[in-house]
């Protein structure tokens, strides 16, 4: 096993990407349907900076029975340092024959977005797709991580440059996992199509119980920490121990969906913040940020170096450079 490496300390004692950015942020809805001239595939939510400036993208994907919109807090905060956050709405049915299609729909979203996107955003912002990242929450993780390994192919130039799994799941065992198996169950073994660094964000709660209704929402033997296990350096593997699958989500997401993961005591707005500073810090590090709130990856190293920072426990912090 690789032997990992000890960061040097960061420039900055204190991080802020656990608060909100300085970028004011607006809010779009686009439906598939929409009378433009190229209507996205799917319906998407977008955030992103209002003020001018060319900023880089990410692709945030959702998690099984999940709407888009119940990220918004997420993209928001994303947003406001200097992303610009494209979340598409996938087909929602109870019934799951694999994930084959929402792979292919993901793709077809990252094919749209040269054509597509620019003419969404307000004026005087520009996407600068030569930086684009691809995250996904819950089985989204596992359609992020499927597109990054080459199940669909894209039919434009477009690389991604950093991806990003929030307690990513692959199925509900090791023996089933959701069509098409993706875990080989061997350290460092995943061989993107456009090596990038990756960041895999855990929950300490995703293994647990509800009740015994229901199985664990994140399955140990086919979430997070194999996620993490099977990537190539640079990887990072965060834990936010005291809080569950589904405590990232907006307030207002429907309890008869956050009622099926076991979830934390805690308040779910520091959750998000811990979250969504942790993909902030990442991204920057990984992508550079845009305007004000651009960055070397002072945030990140100050992370892993002293996780106390975050405004919740983080445990485990690790990371493979090499």
């Amino acid at each position: 096993m690789a032997t990992q490496q000890v960061l040097e300390p960061a420039a900055a004692a204190v991080t802020s990407v656990f608060q909100p950015g300085k970028l004011p942020v607006e809010v779009i809805q686009v439906d598939h349907d929409a009378a433009l001239p190229a209507p996205p595939p799917l319906s998407v939510l977008i955030a992103t900076p209002k003020d001018a400036g060319t900023y880089p993208v990410a692709m945030l994907l959702h998690g099984f029975f999940l709407q888009n919109r119940f990220y918004e807090q997420l993209l928001r905060h994303v947003a406001s340092f200097g992303f610009i956050m494209v979340a598409p709405q996938f087909h929602i049915s109870l019934v799951s024959n694999g994930d084959a299609a929402d792979i292919a729909a993901a793709a077809r979203v990252t094919d749209w977005l040269p054509e597509g996107l620019s003419s969404l955003l307000p004026a005087g912002v520009d996407a600068d797709l030569t930086k684009l990242a691809l995250a996904g929450h819950s089985r989204g993780g596992h359609t992020a991580f499927a597109l990054a390994l080459g199940h669909a192919k894209t039919t434009t130039t477009l690389k991604f440059s950093a991806l990003v799994g929030i307690d990513p799941v692959a199925g509900t065992g090791r023996s089933s996992q959701l069509p098409p198996a993706i875990l080989t169950y061997a350290p460092s073994s995943f061989s993107f199509s456009s090596p990038a660094p990756v960041m895999v964000i855990g929950t300490g709660l995703g293994g647990g119980k509800e009740n015994a209704l229901f199985p664990p929402c994140a399955p140990g033997e086919v979430s997070h920490a194999e996620f993490y296990r099977e990537c190539k350096p640079p990887c990072y593997h965060i834990v936010v121990k005291d809080y569950g699958h589904l405590d990232m989500l907006d307030d207002g997401a429907p309890e008869l969906v956050t009622c099926l993961c076991k979830g934390g005591e805690g308040c779910k707005g520091v959750m998000r913040r811990t979250v969504a500073g942790i993909m902030v810090a990442f991204l920057r590090s990984a992508l550079g940020g845009g305007g004000e709130e651009d960055g070397d990856g002072d945030d990140l190293k100050a992370i892993l170096r002293d996780p106390a920072l975050a405004p919740t426990t983080l445990d485990p912090v690790e990371y493979r450079l090499a």
